[in-house]
Order: C-alpha cells, then sequence, then structure tokens
C-alpha cells in the first residue's frame, strides 16, 4: 500500500517544499497503479521491437544494463525513440533513482550498470519503491542552501555542474514523464487483452 501524501506540504512557503510535494504526489498516483501490476502487464510489449528486461543471455542486438540475471536492454542511440515494456520503463526509473541517491547520499562507489534487476512485478515494484523512497527521505532532511549547492550529486558530469535542486527537479520529469508511460501501457494492455 503506498504512504499517504503529505497535504501539509502544500502550506509550506518554500520552494524545495512544492518540488517534494509534486514528487511525492507523483509517486502516490503510480505507486498507486504500480499496486496492482501482474507479470503479465509488466512484460507485455505494444510491438516486438519493445525494449524490456531479459535474462542477460537474451538482449539481443542491444547492449544490457544490469548486474545479475535479469537486464534491460539499452540502446546504442540516446534519443532511442522505440516503444518500451513497462519493464524497461520500471527497470530505468529504478536505477535513475539508484544512481542519484548513490552518488549524492550514498558511498558513491556504484553506478547504474551495478542496479540489481528483477524478472517479476512484484520485485520490480518493491525495488522502485525503495529507491524513490530513499530518495524521497534524502531530500526532506536538506535545508534551502543544500538545494542550492552546485555539485552535491556526483552522479554525472550535468548533475556535477548545476544546482541540486536541478537534480531533483529532473528526477521529477522523469518519475511523471515514465510513470505517464507505465500507466498509458496499462491502460492499452487492458484493451489489447
Amino acid at each position: 500500500m503506498p504512504e499517504p501524501f503529505d497535504w501539509d506540504i502544500l502550506h509550506r512557503p518554500s520552494a524545495m517544499a512544492m518540488v517534494r510535494g509534486q514528487l511525492g504526489f507523483s509517486w502516490m498516483v503510480l505507486s498507486g497503479r504500480l499496486a496492482q501490476l501482474t507479470d503479465d502487464q509488466y512484460f507485455w510489449r505494444p510491438s516486438s521491437e519493445a525494449l524490456t528486461v531479459v535474462r542477460r543471455h537474451y538482449t539481443g542486438r542491444f547492449r544490457s544494463l544490469g548486474s545479475g540475471e535479469w537486464v534491460a536492454q539499452w540502446p546504442d542511440e540516446p534519443d532511442h525513440r522505440g516503444p518500451r515494456t513497462i519493464a524497461w520503463l520500471i527497470a530505468h526509473l529504478t536505477e535513475t533513482f539508484f544512481e542519484r541517491w548513490e552518488w549524492t547520499f550514498g558511498a558513491s562507489q556504484q553506478g547504474r550498470a551495478d542496479i540489481n534487476l528483477h524478472g517479476n512485478a512484484r520485485d520490480a515494484v518493491a525495488w522502485l519503491t525503495h529507491w524513490v523512497e530513499a530518495w524521497q527521505d534524502a531530500i526532506a532532511d536538506l535545508d534551502e542552501e543544500q538545494v542550492m549547492t552546485i555539485g552535491l550529486s556526483q552522479a554525472t558530469e550535468l548533475d556535477a555542474g548545476e544546482p541540486f535542486g536541478h537534480v531533483v527537479l529532473r528526477l521529477n520529469r522523469e518519475l511523471i514523464h515514465h510513470g505517464s508511460e507505465i500507466m498509458t501501457l496499462q491502460d492499452l494492455y487492458a484493451v489489447a487483452a
């Protein structure tokens, strides 16, 4: 069951409270939908070319992302526009939140390639939930000055060169963007099945 949204945050007059509220509300909506995710929905391919999560030896023409038996197919081109499965979208969100947390609040040793991915919806959603909540908890403890610190996150070259608040906003956009894709795929699956 998703955590209830902290409606009181809407009455706190700070930029970071607004950013945290956006993340919290977006995660509440998405996690509510993910709570009902089935393995069939998780792996459903809107086309035969859809990127997905596969066992390591089935990556095909794609690179693999992940350290375990299950990996995400990763395209060579950064602006790949092909369709993706819910499994792929959850893997991408998980590695994004994991890497940012690791290189901002963690030991700064592991990167996105070190993430452990899952071959079923329940474990994948639990792992995404773990990293989104770890990120939420960590940014909740920051004061306004820390939010403006350039290079607080060292996850990427872009992160290292900008105020941390921009990193937080970018992760909010990732969650909203890919969360919308996940919910759309769930809706399409319902009418296609």
